[in-house]
């Protein structure tokens, strides 16, 4: 009976492609592997905001702080984000499977996740184009208190090529609202650049790169070992950064940074 009802449902998502009618009835079949206390599908362009394009939520307290903090600068430190920016990604993502090693103890996650009450995230990835990458997150959050079980994510593992492709064809012709073919100068370069104007402080492009690496929650060893040097290396480059920054914590970094990360999402 359950396969009969979940046929059913593929069938009216696939009878909605190209019209307003689908993103709710992708929620249905996306119920139908799992059950989910949140869902959000956002659209992600290169390193400009993400256009949220369909949500639905138990508690509306896990999007409180989407519009004022997520979608303003926040999302540069999303682990989903840096997913979509390695480009070409499909299928089924678990956040706690690509969250840097520190992540849970990052301002970001202090400041912003822990007021989404979010326990567990899930999402479909899907590639519209070289700049443009679909996300359906799927939540769980203080409403249920439990993450998703093994059952439900093998479903949803089980059925990813299903529902990649579904949202693949209906957003094929997706224009986000500011689709300005220039690409804008790396994160990293556009950061000292704000840094050297606003406060005077002049970072070399690998102490700019080792605060963004902070930012997002890797260690000392995981910046080490995407930048090719040794942690301890690693630890001269932080502290040289504090120097010149006048700080002495990851939370007065973020405090430093956060408002350039605005302006400079205003400038791509």
């Amino acid at each position: 009976m359950k396969n009969r009802e979940t046929d059913r449902t593929l069938a009216h998502a696939i009878q909605a492609l190209g019209t307003p009618d689908f993103a709710g009835a992708y929620a249905a079949l996306l119920r139908c592997y799992c059950t989910f206390d949140n869902l959000i599908i956002i659209a992600y362009n290169g390193e400009k905001r993400p256009t949220v394009l369909y949500r639905e939520y138990t508690d509306p307290i896990v999007y409180q702080p989407m519009d004022s903090e997520y979608l303003g600068s926040a999302y540069l430190l999303d682990p989903f984000y840096h997913q979509h920016r390695k480009g070409d990604t499909h299928g089924i993502i678990r956040l706690r499977d690509i969250a840097p090693d520190h992540f849970r103890r990052t301002q970001y996650y202090k400041t912003y996740y822990q007021q989404t009450t979010l326990l567990d995230e899930m999402a479909v990835f899907a590639t519209v184009s070289e700049t443009v990458t679909l996300t359906a997150c799927l939540g769980r959050d203080r409403s249920s208190g439990a993450p998703f079980s093994k059952r439900e994510i093998q479903a949803l593992h089980d059925h990813e090529d299903t529902l990649s492709a579904l949202a693949e064809k209906h957003w094929q012709d997706f224009e986000p609202g500011d689709s300005r073919p220039h690409t804008p100068a790396p994160l990293g370069d556009r950061l000292r650049e704000a840094l050297k104007r606003q406060h005077d402080i002049r970072l070399s492009p690998r102490q700019a790169e080792v605060a963004l690496f902070i930012l997002r929650g890797h260690s000392s060893l995981s910046i080490g070992l995407h930048l090719d040097v040794s942690p301890q290396t690693v630890k001269v480059f932080r502290r040289q950064l504090y120097a010149k920054c006048g700080i002495s914590s990851q939370a007065e970094l973020f405090a430093l940074l956060m408002p350039l990360f605005a302006r400079l999402t205003d400038e791509t």
